[in-house]
């Protein structure tokens, strides 16, 4: 099972293609494609989500000579569609992406257009996203895509009332986490929840260690396929630490039983349990809905990832799940208006206002003070404040590089987790991988 990729139900994946007619079709259903002249929008089917998109459809029609039309599919049939659609007759204008890896397949395919002129034409649509969620869609130096959806970075949660009873506070430097672990270890509280049977929860933990230690360029070297990049020596170390830490007891004794789908881990941290959980910013939906006296309570806090004070990365460099990006495809025969839609929309009131009342935190500059409409505007506020201050946003690597990747990589780290694989094993596997 994957982790959640949007908050709350939102799951949104956007295309744009030429049609002339302008309305919704249903979950799955084609199109058939369309007349010469529109814009078709695809999106996956969210009751969420999708009236906000509407609205931006509708809003654009007022005032655009070509017509925009939204149409509905399913969430698993999304990448092939898109695969087989990218470079036929029938390929889109405009197409939603996850930034990353996956939207560099494409420019690598010279399938994409370089926004990078317009903003050069344009200053502020660059300025009018925040840095570190627009730089997820640079490739080689400039950009092919824009942000559309709200930012999931992954932060530190924690129990209030275990940490005030403790009588410590939250970590701020990797020291105080591990000087947390043993206080809580020595009270029989499990010290972080670890939904080890999983190994994307495991990933955390290694991203940000990996980051801390060497920066941003260990994963981006991986990332770009170099040679040896599963053996830099940040990445050995940061795995060292995730194998010790689980020596440790940091995560208790049974961690690779507990599942996070269905809300194990997420309970032992609203019971008291356990004290601290490494989560993407969707934990707090997944507390409202299984947990809500929890979140009622003021005890489900939250704070980010402890600092590393020998390490080379920036001390406030965050990683997760940036957003999801509109990108043109380099075959349109309507750039302007394609160009139009991305930008007049996603940035629109109308369109940042749906996301915010939707619970989402958009990756917008300039919006502190709108958050007051949100269900939870002081976590969207630090949510918001995180992601603003980082000097960069690594994308989750599971979601950056491809799938059969993805696949052994969680699968060797869950053996370094269990200490079954060393840290130089996980290297060599990933290495012979390529």
């Amino acid at each position: 099972m994957s982790r959640p990729h949007l908050i709350g139900s939102a799951a949104l994946a956007l295309v744009v293609g030429a049609t002339s007619a302008c309305g919704t079709s249903g979950p799955g259903e084609e199109s058939g494609g369309g007349s010469e002249g529109g814009l078709e929008v695809w999106a996956l089917e969210d009751a969420t989500v999708n009236p906000i998109v509407q609205q931006g459809i509708e809003q654009f029609n007022e005032s655009s000579d070509v017509s925009a039309e939204l149409t509905t599919y399913v969430n698993d049939a999304y990448k092939q569609k898109l695969q087989v659609a990218m470079g036929s007759p029938n390929a889109p204008d405009v197409f939603f992406n996850w930034g990353g890896g996956n939207l560099a397949q494409y420019v690598n395919s010279d399938q994409v257009v370089n926004l990078s002129p317009y903003m050069e034409d344009d200053p502020e649509l660059r300025e009018s996203f925040l840095p570190s969620v627009l730089d997820v869609a640079e490739i080689d130096g400039e950009y092919y895509g824009v942000p559309m959806l709200g930012v999931q970075p992954i932060v530190l949660f924690y129990n209030k009332q275990v940490f005030e009873d403790a009588g410590i506070e939250p970590p701020e430097t990797y020291a105080d986490l591990l000087d947390a672990i043993d206080t809580f270890k020595e009270q029989d509280i499990i010290p972080v929840s670890l939904a080890g049977a999983q190994g994307w929860t495991e990933l955390m933990w290694l991203e940000y260690l990996t980051d801390r230690l060497g920066g941003k360029g260990v994963f981006d070297a991986i990332a770009a396929g170099e040679e040896g990049s599963w053996q830099d020596p940040a990445l050995l170390e940061a795995l060292s630490m995730c194998r010790d830490l689980a020596e440790r007891g940091a995560f208790g004794s049974n961690f690779s039983s507990i599942d996070y789908d269905n809300g194990s881990a997420s309970s032992l941290l609203a019971s008291g349990k356990a004290a601290m959980m490494l989560m993407g910013t969707w934990e707090l939906g997944t507390q409202t809905d299984r947990n809500p006296e929890f979140v009622e309570s003021g005890n489900f806090a939250y704070t980010d990832f402890p600092t590393m004070e020998d390490g080379e990365g920036e001390p406030n460099a965050i990683v997760g799940n940036p957003s999801n990006y509109f990108s043109i495809n380099s075959d349109t025969e309507n750039e302007e208006a394609a160009v139009d839609f991305l930008t007049n929309t996603v940035t629109s009131d109308q369109y940042v206002e749906g996301l915010i009342e939707a619970g989402q935190v958009p990756a917008v500059e300039g919006i502190e003070d709108q958050f007051s409409s949100s269900d939870t505007p002081e976590f969207s506020e630090f949510t918001y404040n995180l992601v603003s201050d980082a000097p960069s946003f690594t994308q989750s690597w599971d979601q950056a590089v491809d799938p059969a990747t993805a696949e052994a990589m969680l699968t060797n780290l869950q053996q370094v987790f269990l200490g079954d694989t060393t840290p130089e094993e996980f290297g060599e596997a990933m290495e012979q991988q390529r």
